[in-house]
C-alpha cells in the first residue's frame, strides 16, 4: 500500500522557520537544500510509514523518526495518510509541545 503524506500547518510553519534560520546563519541556497531534504525524508514515509519509534505515551498513534539526527519528525498514520505533525530541530522540546497540542 502506498500512503500519501500531508504536512500539518504547524509542521509547515516549523519548516519555514527552520529555512529562515539557516538562510540567516548560512545562505538561502543551503537553507533550501536542507529543508528540501527534510521534505524528501518525510515524503519517503509514504513507502514505509511504520519506521520510527512509537510514542503513544505522548499522543495516541504518534511515531517519531529523525533526519540526520538533527531534526525530529513527529508523524501519525491515519488511514491511507501519513500526517506530519511537527518538525523539531536543535534540541527543541518536542515532548512538551506535542503533549500541549493534544491538551488544547
Amino acid at each position: 500500500m502506498m500512503y500519501q503524506v500531508r504536512f500539518s500547518p504547524e509542521a509547515e510553519e516549523q519548516l519555514v522557520a527552520l529555512y529562515r534560520y539557516i538562510a540567516e546563519q548560512a545562505s538561502p541556497a543551503i537553507a533550501a537544500r536542507y529543508t528540501e531534504a527534510i521534505i524528501d525524508c518525510c515524503e519517503g514515509l509514504a513507502h514505509f510509514p511504520q519506521r520510527g519509534t512509537p510514542r503513544d505515551d505522548l499522543r495516541p498513534g504518534l511515531r517519531l523518526t529523525n533526519y540526520k539526527g538533527r531534526v525530529v519528525i513527529a508523524f501519525a498514520i491515519e488511514g491511507e495518510w501519513v500526517s506530519i505533525i511537527g518538525l523539531f530541530y536543535g534540541g527543541q522540546d518536542f515532548a512538551t509541545t506535542l503533549e500541549e497540542s493534544l491538551d488544547s
